[in-house]
């Protein structure tokens, strides 16, 4: 029983042993190098005050309210919040302030839905495009008894009525007084009302109104609402051709004969609809991964199936009016980041930021770290080359003045000279240069014990 207690102090006592000659080894590592680790230090911190910096944990997005961009925000929040980013969704007045948001470079909000149509005008810089996401058709309702029914309806028919043309600001009323240009028809007048989307819907199911245009997305509250309403059509853009090519952000749509429902056949017949499209657009600043995690969120979110899409069909880049940032154009040529398809979110965005941190610090560390034990060597000997100097000054010293009577306090300085080579971090770096340090003073002691050469040279 002694013995094994005894072996266990021993091993116990060799641990310590151990740990603390380790830790006195690299207290003295440090202590000499130690502007080698500075200099490491700076390099790292400037390297990370130029690397970009982590995401942040909250974005401002720009939405809209009641309609289809309200139900997509509400998708992308939700799609960010499983990944620990919080989006918080601003309720605007359409398309055109979302993009005034933008425009901006004080305002917060770096994230909006914008569509086709109003994005093209000057001072777009610091906007950019992550793409198209979803189709906006535009959606021109009218009541049964604005019109004979056996009459064919055109367009240009229909925008004669009291119409609502939404709300001031909008891309609904934006695109209104567009589509009453190319129709050469006036942009005001008293048949023109603007009014908010949801007032329109219960002033054309009330009988407020003859007609109203929506430019809005398929699943929007305001077009479900208009649908399949009793004694409310939906208008057939028959020259829809036409307008794709007199505005190329429009794109062509059809509502197949009973498109909405099969049993009562609604549509009655195929309808052709004009659309434009949902533009994700942000401000340029935007941190990179939040703007993979954006397109991210459109490929699962958008990229189904919809009722005018086919799957893959978004996210894409449709509409050119404001360009394309290099985040989503890596995305649309190579997909999704090999990281962020194998890692959680934040772990596969840590890795990358500091992947982009280490690998230009590595090539500068390295040298540096490679340069140590020469630093450590160049150190030891410049402390020789500082004791060889002090025995220089000792010798030329005693050459002009050499007193017989002063040559115990002579053995005693050349004493005191190797005492200080020993003590010295030169003994355990620089052993062979140290051991001729130690035979040049052993040499100089023999010769005073002798009084061969400084003898010699006084008299």
């Amino acid at each position: 029983m002694a013995s094994f207690k005894e072996d266990v102090i021993e091993h116990a006592s060799a641990v310590y042993q151990t740990v603390e000659d380790e830790v006195k080894s690299w207290t003295e590592l440090l202590k000499e190098v130690w502007p080698l680790l500075i200099l490491l230090l700076i390099g790292l911190l400037l390297l990370i005050w130029f690397a970009k910096p982590a995401p942040p944990k909250k974005v401002l997005m720009a939405t809209g309210t009641g309609g289809s961009y309200k139900v997509l925000g509400e998708k992308y929040q939700e799609y960010f919040k499983k990944k620990g980013i919080q989006i918080e969704l601003i309720p605007t007045h359409g398309s055109s302030e979302n993009l005034h948001h933008l425009i901006d470079r004080n305002d917060p909000i770096q994230v909006a839905l914008v569509q086709g149509g109003m994005i093209a005008q000057d001072g777009l810089s610091g906007v950019e495009s992550l793409g198209s996401v979803d189709y906006e058709p535009v959606w021109l309702f009218y009541r049964n008894n604005a019109f004979d029914s056996n009459k064919r309806i055109l367009d240009s028919d229909l925008i004669k009525l009291k119409i609502g043309i939404g709300p001031v600001g909008s891309g609904t009323h934006v695109h209104a007084l567009n589509i009453l240009k190319l129709n050469n028809m006036p942009a005001t007048g008293p048949n023109l009302i603007a009014m908010g989307n949801s007032e329109g819907v219960q002033a054309l199911q009330n009988g407020q109104l003859d007609a109203l245009l929506l430019v809005d997305g398929f699943e929007s509250p305001n077009v479900q609402a208009l649908i399949k309403y009793p004694g409310i059509h939906l208008a057939t853009f028959n020259r829809a051709n036409a307008y794709t090519r007199l505005e190329p952000y429009f794109e062509e749509l059809t509502v197949p004969m009973g498109g909405f429902d099969l049993g009562s056949n609604t549509p009655d017949h195929p309808v052709q609809l004009i659309s434009t499209t949902t533009n994700l657009l942000i401000d340029d600043r935007l941190h990179p991964a939040i703007q993979l995690l954006f397109l991210e969120a459109a490929k699962e979110i958008n990229g189904t199936k919809s009722y005018f899409a086919k799957a893959g069909e978004f996210p894409a880049y449709i509409n050119s009016e404001a360009p394309l940032s290099d985040e989503a154009r890596y995305f649309y040529q190579k997909g999704t980041p090999v990281l962020m398809k194998y890692l959680p979110f934040w772990l596969a965005e840590f890795i990358e930021r500091m992947f982009l941190i280490l690998l230009p610090f590595s090539a500068f560390a390295y040298p540096i770290i490679k340069s140590i034990p020469t630093y450590r060597i160049n150190l030891a000997r410049k402390q020789i080359n500082s004791i060889y100097k002090e025995l220089d000054k000792f010798e030329q010293d005693m050459i002009k003045n050499f007193d017989p009577a002063q040559r115990g306090l002579y053995l005693l300085t050349l004493d005191e000279m190797e005492k200080k080579v020993l003590a010295s971090k030169a003994a355990k770096l620089a052993t062979v240069d140290c051991y001729t340090l130690r035979n040049n003073i052993e040499f100089i002691r023999n010769a005073i014990a002798k009084q061969a050469i400084y003898k010699g040279r006084e008299a």
